[in-house]
């Protein structure tokens, strides 16, 4: 039978374009419900400059206050080496701390400057240093090329430019390396084709991680396509929550509630407790004040 990774980015991706401040202790409560249902990798936090995500300025506190669990993998995203900076500092003392760096590069110039004032060639040549940094330091580090699908001021990007990317970054020895659909323009056969490319040349050893969002409703199709082509780590947030402060009209991630269903549906191995999960969907539901858009979930209630 065929095994899937689902990493939770709710508390980070998922929370990160919201209007009102979730706090700390609703943050970890979220964490700690998505790990008593089975998940093992979660993005935690991103450390960036708390006046541009707001909703990221307790990234410290929210990691301080994680469980302590060998079973499980915090991921916390950085932009810079001051991130990475950040990310380690929260590991002195002998605290738990971050396990994983995630790095981000943009596909696109104009897109890139907006999000994290960075050029595509800037983008690869910050990251390659922030992973090779991080690893130095024990760190585990991988990278997402973000808008890999297409971008909200540039439109279509070449999926050769996708290749060029990754080939350049494969060079710093990240442990994955993600795609992300940022603004949720993506289809299956572009996502069965970039993969394809991708899957010529990454070692096996690099895992090949798949990062949707479902602007247009396409998501969930693209994750089947993704798995379809071998991939088998998927990120998802809690009732489809998400969006990008730096991206016009983008909308949430899959549904991890979707994607278990997708996959235990389809005989796929995922590790989760469905109903586990919908239950903490209603515990956030009730923290934002709104139902949440997972489908799955409002299925259930």
């Amino acid at each position: 039978m065929r095994h899937i990774q689902i990493v939770e980015v709710g508390p980070r991706d998922g929370l990160q374009n919201e209007p009102d401040i979730v706090s700390t202790a609703d943050k970890l409560a979220m964490v700690g419900a998505m790990i008593d249902a089975g998940v093992r990798r979660l993005e935690v936090a991103s450390f960036v400059h708390p006046q541009r995500v707001p909703q990221m300025a307790d990234a410290e506190a929210v990691i301080a206050g994680l469980p302590d669990r060998d079973d499980v993998s915090y991921i916390g995203l950085t932009l810079n080496k001051r991130g990475v900076l950040r990310a380690l500092a929260t590991r002195e003392g002998g605290r738990r701390g971050v396990d994983e760096i995630g790095c981000v590069i943009v596909a696109t110039d104009t897109f890139g400057q907006k999000n994290q004032a960075q050029t595509v060639a800037e983008g690869i040549a910050e990251a390659s240093e922030m992973i090779r940094f991080a690893k130095a330091e024990g760190l585990v580090a991988q990278v997402t090329i973000s808008a890999a699908f297409g971008c909200p001021f540039e439109g279509d990007v070449p999926p050769q430019r996708i290749v060029d990317i990754a080939k350049a970054v494969l060079e710093a020895g990240p442990a994955e390396i993600a795609l992300a659909d940022t603004i949720g323009v993506g289809v299956p056969a572009q996502v069965t084709d970039l993969y394809g490319r991708l899957r010529e040349f990454v070692p096996t050893d690099v895992r090949l991680r798949a990062h949707f969002h479902n602007t247009r409703g396409t998501g969930i199709a693209n994750a089947w396509a993704a798995i379809q082509a071998g991939v088998t780590t998927l990120d998802a947030s809690l009732g489809g929550l998400g969006g990008c402060p730096f991206a016009p009209k983008a909308t949430g991630n899959i549904a991890t509630e979707e994607l278990i269903y997708l996959a235990q549906q389809s005989g796929i191995e995922h590790g989760m407790d469905l109903d586990a999960v919908i239950a903490a969907n209603r515990c956030m539901a009730e923290v934002l004040g709104r139902e949440l858009p997972s489908l799955v979930a409002r299925a259930a209630a």
